[in-house]
């Protein structure tokens, strides 16, 4: 079942063409109108959404924050170097060795070199 994905702002959106590629509903912080929202004003939204929210700040890797299992997931894009082919490169390797619906309710976070996943303690 496809999955809705909210990129945030700090992300082009070239960036969730991987995302869009593997059948999934994209849409942007910024094309709803979120823009300048700080991170405690706009995780209401994305959770009341039910949306799964990529991004690459690292803020929204708080696990006090956005404990994992209480929201829709979230992906931690942390690159080497900030740019579109940077970003996209961790996207790529998530759609390909995952399927995003089973990161749902997880903060995983994608580098050059792994993939990280953290699950509620409840589904461990």
């Amino acid at each position: 079942m496809p999955l809705r994905i909210k990129l945030d702002e700090d992300l082009s959106e070239a960036v969730g063409a991987p995302i869009r590629e593997a059948g999934h509903s994209v849409l942007t912080v910024a094309g709803q109108g979120w823009s300048g929202l700080k991170d405690p004003e706009l995780w209401p939204h994305i959770v009341a959404e039910g949306a799964f929210f990529v991004t690459a700040d690292k803020g929204f890797s708080d696990i006090r924050a956005c404990h994992p299992g209480t929201h829709s997931g979230i992906l931690i894009l942390r690159p080497d170097r900030e740019s579109i082919v940077e970003y996209r490169a961790p996207t790529s390797q998530v759609v390909a060795k995952h399927q995003l619906e089973s990161l749902s309710g997880t903060i995983t976070v994608a580098t050059p070199r792994s993939v990280r996943v953290r699950r509620s303690p409840k589904d461990v």
